[in-house]
């Protein structure tokens, strides 16, 4: 496996925000354990880890039986603030688990476009 830039002042070029505009959210019911999302991450925001009581609990019952299944492993958020919005992970996760969303601590005015715009 290669390591993953590590630097948060790396801004990959097809990355379309400044880092912490957009936050990656993970569907605990979707996600299984793959990882192809961690890897695709040019900027290290995603790892691995096992999910916890509290966050089984919350599952769906097709959710908990996907997470037994898959060990309880899961992709987590681990560095939010380094997300440039460049969908990577979004395009690598073969069940959709991932979507971006605005940072509660961003202003609407600081984003010139939202990640999706194709241009």
């Amino acid at each position: 496996m290669m390591p993953h830039m590590t630097n948060a002042a790396l801004h990959p070029s097809h990355c379309r925000q400044a880092p912490g505009l957009f936050i990656p959210r993970i569907n605990r019911n979707r996600c299984e354990g793959k990882g192809p999302c961690v890897e695709a991450c040019p900027l290290d925001v995603l790892a691995m880890g096992l999910l916890g009581p509290a966050e089984r609990s919350g599952l769906s019952w097709v959710g908990r039986i996907k997470a037994l299944a898959h060990g309880h492993r899961q992709a987590f958020v681990v560095r939010p603030e380094a997300c440039a919005a460049c969908g990577d992970c979004i395009r690598a996760c073969p069940k959709h688990a991932i979507t971006l969303t605005r940072s509660s601590t961003a202003a609407p005015s600081e984003s010139a476009q939202d990640w999706s715009d194709p241009q």
